[in-house]
Formats: structure tokens, C-alpha cells, sequence
């Protein structure tokens, strides 16, 4: 992509996406996403009934009288935007292909986080870890982030999302928002690391699909391109039996990922390319709050 295109386009989805997160996102995210660890205010004199596991041992000593350890919720958080940028988000046949719907909704939550006084941060994951931005604050920073989101090329072109939760664990310590951004077409196990980045972090789930992925239509004989694999295969759509097996696929891969968010306390939404993604993540938004 040539640079003046790019400019365009970031500036593009710059009014798009801050015009959405002030006027329609900064309270509900405020409220559905709030910091949820807890931080050392001060201590204060043991009282009846307080956890005798907050005492501060080390004042206790000096007063010789005991004293506790007081914790208030953070308010400040950190946002990772966990981004797949396999081939398989090339594919579109409405005005959106998925990649672009991906872009537009991590660049609205980036916008949210930093509105919100928050760190954002962003790890591109294929089969790969393709790239990780470490969390900061700021517009300069949003910016930059959305610049990759839009030019970024993969070296990879497979899905590995179990891989990329258990990067993201290890690597971001404190405790964190993460928005995982997929089309979910994986054919690898990530229930466990996705169970496990969970515990851990407070994990989204984003499906972006595209509408005529859920079954084929009729047309008669079609050359179909994978293009993680980059293999070419000739279907007859008009036959009930490759109809039947397309969609027992499609369906298979659907409960598999959703028996993965329910069974590891995932929230999700799934959002279709034809879909105005503003009224999922608003659903999502005050099923949290």
C-alpha cells in the first residue's frame, strides 16, 4: 500500500472510529471493562472483623499494635488487542472484506481505551507471533497502532490462536483486558489456552465472518482457493451431498468455538461483514456492565 494511501485511509478510520467512541462507547466501556485488579492504598488499624491475611506484619511490629493493609481498585487498565492477520480475513463478499471489519473494531477499542485514560497495546498473531506492540498511552501511540493494523504484512499465513493466547499470557504480566479479534477458522485446540489466559487476564472474544461462509449456494461447479494453504480445489456447489458436508463443517467449527468460550467464561460477540458491528459491541457492552 502507498503511503499517501495509507495516510488516507488512517485518517479515514481516525473521524470514523473517535466520532463512535465519544459519542456512543465511552460510558458503556467505562462501565463494562472497568479495572478490575486491586492496588495498595494505605493502612489503617486493625479492626474487629477485618481479614486477619491483610495485616502488615512490618508496621504491626513497629507500633507494636495491629495495623492491615488497605487495597482500592485500579482504575487505570491495560488493553491488548490480540489481531488475526492470517489469509483466511482476506476473504469478503460484501462492501467489507473481514480484514477491514478487524481493523475498524480495534481501531473504535483503541480509541475507547485512550479516551478513557488507558494503556493500549497490540500483538498481530498467524501462525506466528507476527508482532507485539507493548502497551502505552496516548494519541501518537493510537495512531501508530492503527497504521499497523492497516499496513501490516504477514510473513504467515495459517491461524494459530492457542499459540497466541499463551505468548500473550506470558508476556503480559499485569492483569489486563484482552480482545481477542478472529475469524476463529482453526483447525488447532485452543480451549485450554484460551481456559488459562482467562484466569489470568479478562478475555473477549470477537468473531468476524462472512455471511456467505455459512453455507454454499448453487451455482454449479467452482474452483475454491484456500488462501492459508494456497491450494486450489474444483466443488460441484449444486451437489446436496458437498452442500451437506460444507455446512456439517461450518456448523462443527461454530460449536467448537463457542463450547471453548462458555466452558473458559469467555464473553464474545460474532459480528458478520454485512453487520454494523457498533450495535454487537454495544450488546456486549451492557451484557457486561
Amino acid at each position: 500500500m502507498e503511503t499517501s494511501e495509507l495516510l488516507k485511509k488512517v485518517r479515514k478510520i481516525e473521524i470514523k472510529a473517535k466520532g463512535l467512541s465519544h459519542n456512543i462507547f465511552a460510558g458503556q466501556y467505562h462501565s463494562a471493562f472497568k479495572g478490575r485488579g486491586m492496588a495498595f492504598s494505605e493502612v489503617r488499624e486493625y479492626q474487629y472483623g477485618d481479614d486477619i491475611r491483610d495485616i502488615d506484619w512490618n508496621v504491626t511490629a513497629r507500633y507494636n499494635r495491629p495495623f492491615i493493609k488497605v487495597f482500592e481498585e485500579e482504575r487505570e487498565m491495560t488493553v491488548m488487542l490480540l489481531v488475526d492477520v492470517s489469509e483466511s480475513l482476506s476473504f469478503g463478499t460484501s462492501h467489507l472484506i473481514k480484514r477491514d471489519m478487524v481493523a475498524e473494531i480495534a481501531a473504535t477499542l483503541a480509541f475507547s481505551t485512550i479516551q478513557n485514560n488507558d494503556k493500549v497495546g497490540l500483538i498481530f498473531f498467524s501462525d506466528e507471533i507476527e508482532k507485539f506492540i507493548p502497551p502505552k498511552k496516548g494519541r501518537k501511540h493510537v495512531l501508530f497502532i492503527i497504521r499497523e493494523i492497516l499496513g501490516f504484512e504477514p510473513t504467515s499465513k495459517g491461524t494459530n490462536i492457542g499459540m497466541a493466547l499463551r505468548y500473550m499470557t506470558n508476556a503480559i504480566k499485569k492483569r489486563c483486558t484482552t480482545f481477542l479479534i478472529s475469524d476463529f477458522i482453526d483447525t488447532n485446540d485452543y480451549k485450554q489456552a484460551l481456559k488459562i489466559a482467562n484466569r489470568k487476564h479478562d478475555v473477549v472474544a470477537l468473531q468476524v465472518y462472512d455471511r456467505m461462509s455459512t453455507g454454499l449456494k448453487s451455482v454449479g461447479l467452482m474452483k475454491v482457493h484456500d488462501p492459508e494453504t494456497n491450494q486450489d480445489t474444483w466443488i460441484d456447489t449444486s451437489s446436496k451431498r458437498t452442500q451437506a458436508d460444507y455446512l456439517n463443517w461450518w456448523s462443527t467449527q461454530q460449536q467448537t468455538m463457542v463450547n471453548a468460550f462458555k466452558q473458559s467464561k469467555v464473553d464474545s460477540v460474532s459480528v458478520s461483514t454485512d453487520d454494523d458491528f457498533v450495535k454487537s459491541l454495544m450488546m456486549l457492552f451492557q451484557q457486561r456492565s
